[in-house]
């Protein structure tokens, strides 16, 4: 099971939202390339990469601090702001290895399959929720569509992972849905990772037990910047309970 760190970028910089609020935002990372430095360092394979502004405007805005950390060393997964054809193959292009698409997965579904056929293993969803529904537009939308229904829809075209992230409890540190995620992940044939909400080791350790149902990964950002969790302890301490359970 992979440990996903965080970075959200806002005007070029690392920040933290409180349940997706932009009016409750928390400077983190004021240099992304030194904190992705750090993430590498501690043993991170992936950092996760959310274009705030993006989303927001339905197209690429912190371009710049992408490719900074891109030379991090790291495999790079980013969402925000993807809305064509065109945009993801400039990010494929760039060197970014997994692109994730909300807002078109609810909303131009055809894009999201043709980009799942053409790059294979590379195009993930971005399965944001709010009470089991499916939100979008950089989460100021929420639809009646369920996750697992969403999901469901995008079996068998070769999309690489879902990303259920529980926006009631995103950057919050309340603790990680870990059943809904495994509930999720056993409903559907496509790997799922969890986000939203992780306060420390026992979220990792939560998700790592019910990894055998589908749980690829666990995406955590504020509790690693707030000091609360260390990245090298969860990645150590998913891989020694993967160990365990087999």
């Amino acid at each position: 099971m992979h440990i996903y760190p965080a970075i959200d970028l806002k005007n070029g910089q690392g920040v933290r939202l409180l349940h997706g609020d932009f009016e409750k935002m928390t400077l983190y990372a004021p240099d992304v390339v030194v904190q992705a430095d750090e993430f590498v360092s501690a043993g991170c394979s992936w950092i996760h990469v959310v274009d705030l502004d993006g989303a927001l405007q339905g197209k690429p805005v912190n371009i710049k601090a992408v490719e900074q950390i891109l030379k991090a060393g790291s495999k790079v997964q980013l969402g925000g702001g993807i809305r064509d054809l065109k945009t993801i193959e400039d990010w494929l292009t760039v060197g970014v290895d997994r692109l994730i698409l909300g807002t078109a997965a609810l909303k131009n579904p055809a894009l999201l399959k043709e980009a799942a056929k053409l790059f294979e293993g590379r195009i993930a969803i971005g399965a944001d929720a709010k009470d089991g529904m499916i939100a979008a537009e950089g989460w100021l939308e929420v639809s009646s569509v369920p996750v697992i229904e969403l999901a469901k829809r995008f079996e068998d075209c070769g999309v690489a992972a879902i990303i259920f992230t529980d926006i009631s409890r995103d950057g919050a540190l309340t603790g990680i849905n870990a059943e809904a995620t495994a509930a999720l992940a056993q409903a559907i044939d496509i790997p799922v990772i969890a986000s939203g909400g992780v306060s420390g080791i026992k979220d990792i350790k939560a998700c790592a037990r019910l990894a055998h149902f589908g749980i690829d990964g666990v995406i955590t950002g504020r509790a690693l910047y707030d000091g609360r969790l260390s990245l090298r302890d969860a990645i150590e301490t998913a891989a020694q309970l993967a160990l365990e359970d087999r």
